[in-house]
């Protein structure tokens, strides 16, 4: 039982003009707790290291998990969300950097046409069992992400088990230029390919020369069932952070491409146990602060 004084105080300093709202209490609690001055002490080289790993755009969760797995540290991720907001206080742009300042819009990040049948499709209902439970490199999600006017697009396929991921982009809007991307970008990892899933675009209606090409086995998720291929779908949210919605990829140039996925595929990722989507599925980390 908290004492008379402690419920006086706690009603004081959370009391808004409409009065005392524990939801809002909360929020206050934690907005003070954020700006405390009490805070671990940053060596200049501890926040330089910091300052280098939010630049890559990892959170302040995955900063800190990275320092601990690389012995530099332990430290909770609170103290660098204080340091962004001294930083953003002072003029300085590092919050830029956070995933979650971007706008979230709910949208499916999907194919140019979507009417029409896909000839001799595959359902989802016919993949093994074995690709659900990511066990195993090689079973991979492909969509699309449409550009500016529907003029332009990249093309995503990402492995369900490492988040490994490859971008593609696109000059046509057409099944053929797809098929002959995707065969020219995973036939060199051909010995990591299993299956694909894709949703129902008619860009990919050309699955049954990739198929063969690949000697790999394609399936196509039910219509509007995104979450059937979710890894995807939260793959091409990440890279919104770097192409955002209105992008033209006509003037988005191959290396900015690479840009980003190394950047995707060198992002320790929690769902991962901290691993590099990288490290799982080519066996090498990459030291994010010597790359």
């Amino acid at each position: 039982n908290r004492s008379p004084a402690t419920i006086s105080r706690e009603i004081k300093r959370n009391t808004g003009k409409r009065g005392y709202r524990p939801k809002q209490a909360n929020e206050l609690a934690t907005m003070r707790r954020l700006t405390a001055s009490k805070s671990i002490k940053l060596t200049p080289e501890l926040r330089q290291d910091i300052i280098e790993l939010i630049k890559q755009e990892l959170s302040p969760e995955q900063a800190c998990d990275y320092l601990i797995t690389h012995g530099k540290t332990k430290l909770h991720h609170e103290t660098i969300y204080r340091m962004l907001l001294q930083d953003k206080r002072a003029g300085g742009t590092l919050y830029k950097h956070l995933r979650h300042l971007h706008k979230s819009h709910r949208k499916r990040y999907g194919s140019y046409e979507r009417r029409g049948r896909i000839k001799n499709a595959v359902s989802i209902e016919q993949r093994p069992e074995l690709v659900n439970t990511r066990s195993r490199i090689g079973d991979w999600e492909g969509d699309t992400i449409i550009g500016k006017n529907k003029k332009s697009a990249i093309y995503t396929l990402v492995d369900r088990k490492s988040l490994y991921t490859v971008i593609v982009k696109l000059n046509g809007k057409n099944a053929t230029e797809l098929a002959d991307k995707t065969i020219k970008a995973l036939k060199p990892m051909s010995s990591k390919i299993h299956t694909i899933t894709y949703d129902n675009g008619l860009e990919f209606a050309e699955h049954e020369r990739m198929a063969k090409a690949l000697d790999v086995d394609v399936y196509f998720a039910h219509p509007y069932s995104s979450w059937e291929r979710g890894i995807n779908e939260n793959t091409n949210g990440l890279i919104r952070q770097y192409f955002p919605k209105g992008t033209d990829f006509n003037k988005v140039t191959n290396s900015q491409i690479e840009f980003v996925m190394k950047r995707l595929n060198t992002r320790p990722r929690k769902t991962r146990g901290g691993k590099q989507p990288v490290e799982l599925f080519l066996g090498r980390a990459v030291d994010l602060l010597t790359a």
